[in-house]
């Protein structure tokens, strides 16, 4: 045997081995992750002249315990029972906790003009200039919401109004991330029609969002935007308008998602690392180090990697979760030959899934869209998944040709029913074990 073919032979034995799930891996990121830790410090709103009684503009009194947390170097800012209306948005300052506690909610205002002056942000994956964020942190270390209350969005009225009217200026921002136009052009807000998200930590550190609920969202629900060292845990949504992604991490690092309840009108976690060229343009600051487990999954796609994820994805790893309701897909790798950048060290074990459209899905020819960027997608690994019906396909990896997904591994999966059990299309070293789609197969019958 010569060398070459040697080589060949143990690479592909060590390939397959199933890996199994990297424990100690998903132990070294939580244990990195800082929660944050805020002085003694503490403003009740209702001692700035706050009235939760569902009228009244709350936004000096908001803005002033957010500037007394500043003068102080930070504190709580608690607001107690009652719904709070502010007509405009809340920007965090560093080592601020925002409590809003049981039996409160923070009602936004649904007038654009509220949210100008511009603010600098991102929109499907392009870096611009837009209304702010209703809850936005920018350049902050040591934040958090916590309580058990409840931010609305009063996204469905004139923010929905805005989905039929956004597509010249979305077309603008895609021009001017692929023609690179300087950042300080990029000015969209009024008559634009980009929604603003609903919550956004941008350039941040160290954050915790803690037992609340988001419900109504103008756009995606809670944006994690170069920003590390997170925890999201114990939240719940009811937030179905357009767009409402639950989480989308974006360039973010080191990140925990536990416990949380998803339901919402579109993805409820979408990994994502910039668009295009601007994405690549920015391949040292992947979105990586991503540990999702213990969650409900409602909505339309359960996990969601792409289809911004120009910078790159890695190590993302997702566990003990399900199904509580609908979900059009459970697992959902998606990119196109306009993105480049990479998808890899994908590990997914602990699903359960009950209806849905598809179970497993892995594309690099989203929407048929692109060329000249095929992205590079090796590494994923699924093990000890069950769904109990595919309306569609059960299991779908498509790749190019020219650019084939790689080592893709498949153990102890059963899917029910499916109406097309898989699809394997230009794809190498995909290794199944114990892979059930539809009904088992017993011992062969005898002959008659």
């Amino acid at each position: 045997m010569n060398l070459k073919y040697l080589i060949f032979l143990l690479s592909f034995t060590a390939f397959a081995q199933n890996p199994g799930f990297p424990d100690t891996k998903v132990d070294s990121i939580v244990k990195r992750i800082q929660l944050p830790v805020f002085p003694s410090f503490q403003i009740n709103v209702l001692k700035l002249g706050a009235k939760g009684d569902s009228l009244t503009n709350n936004k000096a009194a908001f803005d002033k315990a957010m500037a007394l947390c500043k003068k102080n170097n930070g504190g709580t800012i608690i607001v107690p029972k009652g719904t709070y209306k502010i007509n405009g948005p809340i920007h965090f300052v560093s080592n601020v906790n925002l409590k809003i506690e049981k039996g409160a909610k923070i009602k936004f205002s649904d007038n654009p003009k509220d949210y100008l002056p511009m603010v600098l942000t991102s929109w499907e994956g392009t870096m611009l200039y837009n209304y702010s964020p209703l809850i936005y942190a920018y350049e902050c270390k040591n934040i958090a919401i916590t309580g058990e209350g409840t931010i609305d969005g009063e996204g469905g009225k004139i923010w929905k109004s805005f989905k039929a009217k956004e597509g010249p200026g979305k077309n603008l921002s895609r021009d001017m991330n692929h023609n690179s136009a300087p950042l300080q052009d990029r000015k969209f807000g009024e008559g634009h029609f980009l929604r603003p998200q609903m919550i956004q930590f941008f350039n941040c550190r160290n954050i915790l969002v803690e037992n609340i609920r988001i419900e109504n969202s103008p756009f995606w629900c809670l944006h994690l935007l170069k920003s590390e060292s997170i925890t999201i845990r114990g939240i719940s949504y009811k937030s179905l308008n357009h767009n409402n992604d639950g989480i989308d991490p974006e360039y973010a690092k080191d990140v925990l998602i536990e416990n949380v309840n998803f339901d919402n009108g579109d993805d409820n976690v979408a990994i994502k690392a910039g668009r295009d060229h601007e994405g690549r343009a920015n391949t040292a600051s992947p979105s990586e180090n991503i540990v999702i487990r213990n969650c409900n999954f409602r909505g339309l796609h359960g996990v969601v990697i792409g289809s911004e994820m120009s910078a790159g994805v890695q190590n993302i790893f997702v566990e003990n979760c399900k199904t509580n309701g609908y979900l059009k897909r459970g697992i959902y790798l998606k990119t196109n030959a306009d993105r480049g950048g990479f998808i890899k060290n994908v590990y997914v074990r602990n699903i359960q899934l009950d209806q849905v459209e598809d179970c497993l899905y892995i594309t690099a020819n989203y929407h048929g869209e692109g060329k000249g960027y095929q992205s590079d997608i090796h590494n994923i690994h699924f093990s000890n998944i069950s769904c109990n019906k595919a309306s569609e396909s059960g299991i779908v990896i498509q790749g190019f040709a020219d650019k084939k997904i790689k080592n893709i591994t498949l153990n102890n999966i059963e899917i029910k029913e499916a109406k097309n059990a898989l699809s394997n299309e230009n794809a190498e070293n995909v290794l199944m074990t114990d892979v059930f789609i539809g009904k088992k197969a017993t011992v062969p019958s005898a002959a008659k």
